[in-house]
């Protein structure tokens, strides 16, 4: 769905390329994820897979043609959620989506359906400058998948959301997946980046470090081993041990420790994506 190589961009008047020399292809159906810090260049290289900004070197293909090439018709294809939301704050959120839904040709979603799904089915006709926050953010992202894109661009997808309807969204990302949307998020979130994403890249300073799976990269990154805790009794105190994990089922030390009074948890040691993320730059995801 995406290939893309040598891809650099440098603001006008900068003298830094924001992003630089990027190499990475997206497959059809798959979630990608950019995962870095703020100012790493996520949203820079989504605005210009978006057609936002022009003055880029490298070679761009989308959906099979040059990005330069693409025309209106890409604009009825892709849907893109920005990490700020930017709505029509005297309208409500009906008044809004069916806006923007009156923009695209063919079918689209019902526009009580979206809302609902994204839970604003109560508040379809509030003036949308009387949401908060995590309401706006919603309704961008309702927005963004009115006209059922095939491709979705979504920049920081679950920023100032609860924790329930950070789940809400990244629910709908693996539903809309089961249906063939293929889907770039760019994130800072390492949570979201885990949770829905097929393959990620590591960017920082406009740079890729590193794309593979997050399951593989935690288990590359992070320690063989199991550990045991247990809470004790009064013949024997409380504490822990780590065993490696080859061999495991024939480490007498390992199965002595789960007879211990009081285990309390037993859980490998994979490292977090913020941890994986932290060895391979040496920055964290701030």
């Amino acid at each position: 769905m995406i290939s893309v190589a040598g891809l650099t961009f440098t603001y006008p008047g900068g003298s830094t390329p924001a992003i630089d020399n990027l190499t990475f292809e997206v497959n059809e159906g798959e979630v990608f994820g950019f995962l870095g810090p703020s100012g790493a260049g996520k949203t820079t290289t989504q605005n210009v897979l978006i057609g936002l900004l022009s003055g880029w070197k490298g070679q761009v293909d989308v959906l099979g043609r040059p990005l330069g090439r693409t025309g209106a018709e890409y604009y009825r294809t892709i849907g893109v959620s920005f990490e700020q939301p930017n709505h029509y704050l005297k309208l409500t959120a009906r008044e809004n989506l069916e806006y923007f839904r009156s923009l695209y040709a063919g079918d689209a979603e019902s526009v009580e359906d979206i809302l609902a799904l994204v839970g604003l089915a109560d508040d379809v006709d509030k003036p949308v400058g009387e949401y908060s926050k995590g309401m706006k953010n919603r309704l961008n992202f309702a927005r963004s998948m009115l006209h059922r894109p095939r491709l979705w661009f979504l920049d920081e997808p679950t920023a100032g959301l609860d924790p329930v309807n950070a789940v809400r969204i990244r629910t709908i990302i693996h539903e809309r997946q089961a249906k063939g949307v293929t889907t770039l998020v760019t994130t800072h979130d390492m949570h979201t980046a885990t949770e829905v994403c097929d393959r990620v890249a590591f960017i920082l300073d406009g740079r890729i470090a590193t794309i593979d799976s997050p399951d593989a990269l935690r288990r590359h990154y992070g320690r063989r081993e199991v550990e045991v805790h247990w809470d004790g009794d009064m013949s024997v105190p409380p504490g822990s041990a780590r065993y490696p994990l080859d061999g495991l089922a024939d480490n007498a030390k390992f199965v002595d420790a789960l007879r211990k009074p009081g285990i309390a948890k037993v859980h490998s040691q994979e490292a977090t994506l913020e941890d994986v993320f932290v060895e391979v730059t040496g920055k964290k995801l701030t």
